[in-house]
């Protein structure tokens, strides 16, 4: 199924859309979750929830535009529900160090000016960037996933998204957005 097909199943309240999301998507958002200090039983939740928000989003009053690839879109509502989660379960354990907030901090501004970049960039290159860096998935996995010949075929993307998000970067930002 094609993207806008999903949104026109969804918009029709289709459940069966749903159900063809979670299957083509699941091992994504899996990896993704698990890759980030969580379970699997917390990947099917963060997922679980991720459907429930794209589908009021895209059935709600306002007009729904997707401005890249469904699986991209996907992919950012669990990356922001699981961040929301770890959160949660990091206040709750009292365990924060003042210095790992610090740290924790600065890795995260750093992470959202490059995000900021990748956003700007096509879908392509956003969606095998955030895999690569992010997900740490590999070649492989992502040439799969991307439907790309092979991995190095994936790699050569990257490599080309690589320095286009490098020149982004440079263009709009300093070395001391970066370094204290």
């Amino acid at each position: 199924m094609e993207d806008q097909e999903i949104l026109q199943r969804i918009k029709k309240r289709d459940e069966r859309a749903l159900e063809y999301l979670y299957k083509k998507h699941y091992k994504m958002m899996l990896n993704m979750v698990v890759k980030n200090s969580g379970s699997e039983d917390e990947a099917k939740d963060i997922f679980q929830d991720a459907l429930i928000v794209f589908w009021e989003k895209v059935t709600g009053e306002a007009e729904f535009v997707l401005s890249a690839k469904l699986s991209t879109y996907l992919y950012s509502i669990c990356q922001n529900l699981w961040r929301k989660e770890l959160e949660r379960k990091t206040r709750n354990s009292g365990e924060m160090v003042e210095n790992s907030e610090v740290i924790d901090h600065d890795r995260e501004e750093r992470e959202n000016i490059i995000q900021k970049c990748i956003n700007s960039l096509n879908e392509s290159c956003q969606q095998i960037l955030t895999l690569y860096y992010f997900e740490k998935m590999s070649m492989g996995e992502i040439a799969e996933l991307m439907g790309l010949s092979n991995a190095d075929t994936a790699k050569t993307k990257k490599y080309k998204c690589k320095q286009e998000l490098d020149k982004t970067i440079k263009l709009h930002y300093q070395a001391g957005d970066f370094l204290d």
